[in-house]
C-alpha cells in the first residue's frame, strides 16, 4: 500500500512538472511571431513554405512546417525500421510517408533565403494515437534565437491534426496553399475540404496564399468597427515589416452610406500614422463588398479581411465576408483575428 501511495505522490509531482514545462514554454512562445505553414506535398502547397519564409524577416519569427499523415496502426510503415525512423526521422534510411516533402520544405526555404540545415537541432518523438512511429520534430536554432521546425504529425483526420497542432503552438498565424475546393456555407455545414475546414474554426490568423507574380502591397478592408481596425494594425506592422505598400480599402452598399466607408479608411489611415506606419493610398467603392473587395484586391498581392468571429452555425444563416473573399479571390487572402 505504501509503494502504491509513493508511486501516485510521484507520479502527481511528474504531471505537475510537465504541465509547468508545457506552460513556461507557451509563455515564451507568446514573445514570438510563429508561422505554422502546412503542406500535403502538392507542388501547390509549397507555397505556404515561401511566404512563410518571406513573412519571417527577423529573429523573433519562427517558422513550423507541418505534415500531417494518416494513422499506420498496422505496421505497414515497417516494424525494425519505424525504431530509425523515430530516432532521427531526415537521416534514417526508411522515410516515413511525408519524410521526402518536410526535406523538400526545408530546401524551399533554403532558396528563400533561411537556410537552416546546419544550424544545430534536436530531434524529438512523441507517442500518438496507437501509431508505432508517432509524431516526430526537428527543431533547427540559429545562434540568435529562431527556430525551424519541421514537423511530422499522425491523426485521424489532417484538419484534426493541424488544429492538433496548434493547440501545441501557440501560432500567429496559419499558411495554407490555394485549395482545390471552396464549399458554400450551407454545403460546408455537412464537408468541406481541409482549408476551409481549418480556416472556418481556426484561432489564429489564416493565410490562404496564391501565386503573386508582379503583384505587391496589402489591399487592407475595413468596414470601422473595432474588430477591423484591430486587423488593420496586426496586418500593417506585418506589411510594414515586409516592406509592402498598403492600401486601406472600405465598401459602402449605397452612396447613403459612402461618407461612412470614407470615415472608416480615414480612420484606419489615422491609427497607422499614430503607428508611424506609412499608407501608400486609400480607396472607397460603393457597391456589393464581395465583388467589389475581389474586383479591386486582385491587383494586389494581399487581400487582407476581418474575421466576423461567427460560429459555423451563424455562417450558415448569416454568411461571411471573409470566407466568400477566400473562396473567389484570385489573390492571397490573409484573415485576420
Amino acid at each position: 500500500m505504501f509503494d502504491f501511495f509513493k508511486r501516485t505522490q510521484l507520479s502527481d509531482r511528474q504531471e505537475a512538472a510537465v504541465r509547468k514545462t508545457l506552460s513556461n514554454l507557451r509563455s515564451q512562445r507568446r514573445n514570438r511571431f510563429r508561422i505554422l505553414a502546412c503542406i500535403d506535398g502538392s507542388d501547390e502547397s509549397f507555397i505556404s513554405v515561401r511566404y512563410a519564409a518571406q513573412m519571417a524577416v527577423t529573429d523573433d519569427c519562427d517558422v513550423i512546417i507541418l505534415f500531417v499523415r494518416p494513422i499506420d496502426q498496422g505496421l505497414h510503415s515497417g516494424g525494425l525500421q519505424v525504431r530509425l525512423a523515430r530516432q532521427n526521422m531526415m537521416d534514417a534510411g526508411f522515410e516515413l510517408p511525408g519524410v521526402k516533402h518536410l526535406k523538400r520544405a526545408l530546401e524551399v526555404l533554403k532558396e528563400e533565403g533561411l537556410d537552416a540545415a546546419d544550424w544545430p537541432r534536436e530531434v524529438e518523438n512523441q507517442d500518438a494515437w496507437g501509431d508505432p512511429a508517432g509524431d516526430n520534430k526537428i527543431e533547427y536554432k540559429s545562434p540568435t534565437g529562431r527556430s525551424v521546425v519541421l514537423k511530422l504529425k499522425t491523426a485521424p483526420d489532417v484538419a484534426v491534426g493541424i488544429l492538433d497542432q496548434y493547440e501545441l503552438g501557440p501560432y500567429n498565424l496559419m499558411i495554407f496553399g490555394q485549395p482545390s475546393r471552396w464549399r458554400s456555407e450551407f454545403k460546408s455545414f455537412f464537408e468541406s475540404g481541409v482549408v476551409q475546414s481549418v480556416a472556418t474554426i481556426a484561432p489564429c490568423s489564416v493565410l490562404v496564399a496564391r501565386p503573386s507574380g508582379d503583384k505587391h502591397g496589402y489591399f487592407i478592408c475595413t468596414d470601422g468597427t473595432s474588430r477591423s481596425m484591430q486587423a488593420i494594425r496586426r496586418a500593417a506592422v506585418l506589411a510594414h515589416m515586409t516592406g509592402e505598400p498598403i492600401t486601406l480599402f472600405s465598401v459602402a452598399p449605397d452612396e447613403a452610406s459612402k461618407p461612412a466607408a470614407e470615415e472608416a479608411v480615414a480612420n484606419a489611415k489615422a491609427l497607422l500614422k499614430a503607428m508611424k506606419i506609412t499608407v501608400a493610398d486609400t480607396r472607397v467603392a460603393v457597391g456589393n463588398a464581395v465583388d467589389e473587395i475581389v474586383e479591386m484586391g486582385s491587383l494586389f498581392r494581399f487581400i487582407v479581411v476581418s474575421d466576423e468571429g461567427r460560429s459555423r452555425l451563424q455562417r450558415l444563416f448569416k454568411g461571411s465576408i471573409a470566407s466568400e473573399v477566400m473562396k473567389r479571390a484570385r489573390s492571397s487572402v490573409l484573415d485576420v483575428r
